[in-house]
């Protein structure tokens, strides 16, 4: 009998546990399964920064990049890649695996993949898309847009433009002042007065849909919680309407607000009971990696970095009213750390002796070209402003032998300017891509080996960025995007369904049900709806 009854508790335990392993693995199951949606509460307080051309290898760079003063190879982290969940996101367009930031803004926001080039269309340019912020704005979120780029850019106009056309900017510009959300912030206008100049100016419309533009610092910083439909402009635009790269500012050069500054003054204005949709794009990531300029990328994801920082500091007051999303449209360039030229070896710290962003080099190399005679015109004359602003230099016998001393007694100063010292094939570089940007550009070689050499850059500029990138030990593949997949950094209420591996048009659904939308429900926007944008008109 009494081994019968240690039987039977002993089999009723196996029973119990298996029924366990069972309903904790089913439970399990279930949990993953719905883990992709949130179905909490709707989220009063969002955040979705968006680093334009932001692949894992540039945040890797800039961590890489700060951490390079230890005496071995090490990272320091930046906020975001601290955040406690992340995910992996593919980015393929309808049309092709590497898409622009017009079909993956659409992908994100509207849940819809597209043709590149396409703004909250479908690819048959039939049906028309309602973004996440649209929505949000309809639930009563205030809505903020912020950007280091041209306001009615690719992933700005992914908030509230739905254009065939993402070159179709002064219509993009009127689809901003229809679309009743609260703040924009950051760069300007591409085509104020449409492309040909005549369309009545953008600056006109605001004020007569109840948009207020505030350009000057002053009047920005008077602004105060309760001004509401306000596009603020950063005063100093470069050529493209946009921010000016953060780089410069390692030369004093006055670059009026940062992204940081746009962000704290969103949060100013939007702050209010029903809560707020702020998108933040540091657009200019990006632009830097199109160029193949590995310091400005790095001082770009630094300076997003710090927008995002002022997100975290809201996140720490509320907590549990709070989610931030942080992540890429696609990857440029092709970054990596690693050149053949260098073998195994980084040398991060010739990257801290660049000064300035690829285009104001440009502008260097312009001003020069416009006062000699081309015939007149020799690189040694432009040496002084190349060692100026990278680095880099040509050492006589003396000096190289000096260095090479001092480098072997462990000075630290000797071992860079060695590893900066340019050497005969990179000046038989430097004088070939010279002359080429002596010349006028129409003149220029345009077959592919020109295209691989210069990608369209001023010669002389591109080719001082690669010398000095190669000498860093890292590399590039493309002057374009990538198809690479992208990570997602999430912290905050319901952040945890952004882990896993995911499509694009999955973000969609994942910030839908963060507001507490249905993001399976059919998104084309009604015959109502488009009547009122102003494109149907």
């Amino acid at each position: 009998m009494r081994f019968d009854r240690v039987f039977s508790k002993v089999l009723l335990i196996f029973i119990l546990v298996l029924g366990f392993v069972f309903f904790s693995s089913s439970f399990g199951v279930a949990l993953q399964s719905s883990s992709s949606l949130y179905k909490g509460k709707p989220v009063k307080y969002i955040f979705w920064f968006i680093g334009d051309g932001m692949g894992l290898n540039h945040v890797y760079l800039t961590e890489a990049f700060l951490g390079r003063k230890s005496n071995s190879p090490s990272i320091e982290k930046l906020s975001f890649t601290q955040f406690p969940n992340v995910g992996l996101m593919t980015t393929y367009a309808a049309d092709s695996y590497i898409t622009d930031s017009a079909s993956a803004i659409t992908a994100m926001a509207a849940g819809k993949k597209t043709n590149d080039g396409v703004i909250n269309m479908d690819p048959t340019l039939k049906f028309k898309y309602k973004s996440v912020a649209e929505e949000a704005r309809d639930l009563g979120y205030k809505v903020g847009v912020l950007t280091s780029v041209s306001i009615d850019h690719a992933t700005p106009a992914g908030m509230y433009a739905h254009q065939p056309s993402r070159n179709n900017y002064y219509a993009i510009a009127l689809e901003l002042f229809e679309s009743n959300f609260d703040y924009f912030g950051g760069g300007g206008f591409l085509q104020p007065q449409g492309k040909d100049g005549k369309q009545k100016d953008v600056y006109e419309i605001a004020k007569e849909k109840g948009y207020k533009i505030v350009d000057k610092i002053e009047d920005f910083l008077k602004l105060r919680k309760g001004d509401n439909k306000i596009v603020a402009i950063n005063p100093i635009l470069d050529s493209s309407k946009a921010l000016p790269y953060a780089i410069n500012r390692l030369r004093g050069a006055n670059l009026g607000l940062s992204l940081a500054d746009f962000t704290k003054k969103a949060i100013e204005l939007l702050d209010n009971p029903k809560g707020f949709f702020i998108m933040v794009e540091g657009g200019k990531i990006d632009w830097a990696a199109h160029a193949n300029d590995a310091g400005s990328v790095i001082y770009d994801v630094l300076d997003f970095n710090e927008a995002i920082k002022v997100a975290l500091e809201f996140y720490k007051k509320r907590p549990f009213e709070t989610v931030i999303i942080v992540t890429a449209d696609h990857e440029t360039g092709g970054l990596s750390i690693g050149y053949a030229g260098t073998r195994y070896e980084v040398y991060l710290d010739v990257l801290s002796r660049q000064k300035i962003s690829y285009d104001e080099f440009t502008k260097v190399v312009n001003e020069y070209k416009s006062k000699v005679k081309r015939e007149e015109a020799k690189l040694s004359d432009l040496l002084p402003q190349i060692k100026e602003y990278y680095g880099l230099e040509i050492l006589s016998p003396e000096v190289r032998k000096e260095l090479e001393n001092r480098a072997k007694a462990g000075d630290k100063e000797a071992k860079i300017r060695l590893q900066l010292a340019l050497n005969e094939s990179e000046i038989e570089e430097l004088e070939k891509a010279f002359k080429l940007s002596m010349m006028d550009p129409k003149e220029r070689p345009n077959d592919a080996k020109s295209y691989l050499l210069y990608g369209g850059y001023d010669p002389l500029t591109i080719t001082v960025t690669r010398i000095l990138n190669q000498k860093a030990g890292i590399s590039w593949t493309s002057y374009s995007h990538t198809g690479m997949p992208v990570p997602v950094y999430a912290i905050g209420a319901g952040s945890y369904i952004f882990n896993g591996y995911y499509d694009n048009t999955d973000l969609y659904k994942k910030l839908m049900s963060l507001i507490g939308k249905d993001p399976y429900k059919d998104n084309v926007l009604s015959s109502a709806e488009v009547r009122e944008l102003v494109f149907s008109k």
